[in-house]
């Protein structure tokens, strides 16, 4: 019987992405193999419940919500992940993923939105990019960049240019909550006059770091 390690499900507000400000339910898988600088859900590591397919979805139907973002941790590092978002596609629910690009994204559903992360310098982790996930990126999907300082932004910049990301998918710059004022990452964007959306997180802006609203 397939099973999932499974850090929490909750039903709040979708605080990043296109999507952002709709009810959603979230199912945060546990285990990353990442440890980015900024990262807000160390909480999600270790830990965790195991939990059946079938007890996942009773769970999400008690909520009466037909959106679901599938989260962490790296949600992909449980390979069992891409049944479940199967699973839920067949069961008419709209899916997105939260993924950090470290790993492949190819074997996702094509009915699933993917928000993938490029990580930048001040992460700590930009080796770890896995750039031939670019490739499988669509219209529906998109690419968030976490932007620390100026550093992490002319890098983000040159790799949205680099890799035509914009024409490829939405392109996603975000503020890192605390570090970088969203104010001087808006500035700097007019500037250049990037073809990027800005986000700002709205779940932190709502409810500061309390988990699992």
């Amino acid at each position: 019987m397939e099973t999932l390690r499974i850090t929490e499900i909750f039903y709040s507000l979708q605080g990043e992405s296109l999507l952002s400000g709709l009810p959603t339910v979230f199912i945060r898988l546990t285990g990353c193999p990442l440890r980015c600088n900024y990262c807000d859900t160390e909480y999600a590591f270790s830990g965790g419940e195991r939990m059946t397919l079938e007890e996942i979805c009773t769970q999400v139907a008690s909520y009466e919500c037909r959106q679901i973002c599938v989260t962490g941790g790296e949600p992909l590092a449980q390979k069992q992940c891409l049944d479940l978002m199967n699973r839920l596609c067949d069961m008419g629910y709209s899916v997105s993923i939260e993924t950090s690009g470290a790993l492949a994204i190819e074997d996702i559903d094509s009915r699933v939105v993917i928000v993938m992360d490029l990580k930048t310098p001040n992460s700590g982790e930009m080796l770890k990019n896995r750039m031939q996930n670019i490739a499988h990126l669509t219209e529906k999907d998109q690419v968030k960049f976490v932007i620390c300082n100026e550093r992490d932004y002319q890098r983000s910049k040159m790799q949205v240019a680099e890799h035509q990301l914009n024409r490829r998918c939405t392109v996603l710059f975000s503020p890192s909550h605390e570090e970088l004022d969203g104010a001087e990452l808006a500035a700097w964007i007019l500037a250049d006059r990037l073809e990027v959306r800005m986000q700002v997180q709205l779940h932190k802006i709502l409810w500061g770091d309390k988990q699992g609203v």
